[in-house]
């Protein structure tokens, strides 16, 4: 239970995101679309208008504005290494978006496996972690699936029987975006590791959330978007040290051929980058540390107690109201993300969400790129379901309003 303090505190940070003050009508906006991309603070809005107004130059020339754009990505790299917990910003990639990265990445590893080699997904993952390496079976490579069960879970007796001798990479989500269950990634690299398997995550719906080091988990890539926890859109990819020089990238001949750059393919978003440095050093400034590093931690961890609560909240209420079915995995998991996603009887999702735009409520309705889990559970057909997630900047007044407009709609269906 969050106490009062917690609540007051993050109830004032609400004014560090101007896109708050919005209203629809009469009524102030609430933004619960956050798996989709958060708000973000002026800090982050600031640093991006700075760099136009002052730093915006292409790297590696001789005068000042190119030397602050190259300072900007390197104090970047080193920002985000920080976040990650990875040894050092060498490791660290930008591109447009994760699924550029991803496609990136899996055509370079395409150019090193042989037929008969077995690459691993899940039923459960986001399409950007799936797409790229199904796309491997153009090569001979056989593309197999942990199958998703119908709590939106993975299981993962089908997934140990999976990995085997033939496996040469493991592609998996650390949480989901649709049903917000926290995939146990340290069983499955232990057994990756077993048959000498590469393993790749997809972060982008636990980075927002939760503290990550990928020293202890030791992913060989991680993915993650900064958009989705508060910075512009960048994609971002950890790489394990000395990795990335092994693959056979696209690169031009006058692109440098040494990590992290090798993977960059021609000029990066500068001035969204050094956001990127921006949304880290806010989620720094929530927590307490004497480093970077520890600050970070302290503010994720911060910010995890405080969804949690508030999900908790979330999911609890739509259980008491007849009609609405959450999907997913319970709250009494060791983990679960701040994401709650319900069906209601008598309405489709996307009419819903209509109906809670018109009261100035944002969610999303659909699939949200996790078609396959849809596909699976019969769910896709009809149109998905709701998705409602809890930010940072949520507060309790805004849940109990989406609680109150919802058994409303729920005793008119």
């Amino acid at each position: 239970m969050e106490n009062q303090s917690e609540l007051a505190y993050f109830k004032q940070r609400r004014a560090d995101f101007p896109s708050l003050g919005r209203f629809v009508g009469q009524n102030p906006a609430v933004y619960l679309d956050g798996p989709a991309g958060t708000q973000v603070p002026m800090a982050v809005i600031e640093a991006v208008s700075s760099y136009y107004q002052n730093s915006n130059a292409n790297t590696h020339g001789a005068f000042l504005t190119t030397q602050e754009t190259d300072q900007i990505l390197a104090q970047t790299r080193e920002s985000v290494a920080a976040f990650l917990g990875a040894p050092g910003p060498e490791t660290i990639s930008f591109g447009a978006n994760m699924t550029t990265l991803n496609f990136s990445l899996s055509k370079a590893i395409a150019r090193s496996r042989n037929p008969g080699d077995e690459v691993l997904v899940t039923q459960l993952d986001h399409e950007a972690n799936r797409g790229p390496w199904l796309a491997l079976a153009e090569h001979g490579v056989t593309v197999r699936e942990i199958t998703v069960r119908s709590d939106g879970t993975l299981d993962y007796d089908d997934a140990r029987s999976k990995i085997t001798p033939k496996t040469r990479l493991v592609a998996m989500g650390m949480a989901s975006n649709a049903f917000g269950t926290v995939n146990d990634v340290r069983r499955i690299r232990s057994w990756a590791n077993d048959v000498g398997a590469l393993l790749l995550l997809d972060a982008v719906h636990y980075a927002p959330h939760f503290p990550i080091d990928v020293q202890e988990v030791g992913p060989d890539f991680l993915l993650c978007s900064a958009y989705k926890f508060y910075g512009p859109h960048v994609g971002i990819l950890y790489t394990r040290p000395g990795l990335l020089e092994q693959l056979r990238t696209d690169r031009l001949r006058t692109q440098d051929e040494h990590a992290p750059a090798r993977i960059e393919t021609g000029t990066l978003n500068h001035a969204s980058i050094a956001g990127v440095k921006a949304a880290i050093q806010y989620i720094a400034s929530l927590g307490d540390g004497t480093n970077h590093r520890d600050a970070i931690l302290s503010g994720m961890r911060r910010i995890g107690a405080h969804e949690g609560h508030l999900a908790l909240r979330l999911y609890s209420g739509l259980q008491r109201i007849p009609g609405i079915t959450v999907r997913g995995p319970s709250f009494q998991t060791p983990q679960r993300a701040p994401t709650v996603s319900f069906t209601m009887d008598g309405t489709t999702p996307e009419q819903l969400c209509a109906r809670l735009a018109h009261e100035g409520i944002f969610a999303w309705d659909g699939h949200f790129y996790a078609i396959r889990p849809m596909e699976m559970l019969g769910l896709l057909e009809r149109g998905g379901f709701t998705r409602i997630g809890v930010s940072l900047y949520t507060i309790e007044a805004e849940i109990d309003r989406v609680l109150s407009v919802l058994g409303s709609l729920a005793r008119s269906v």
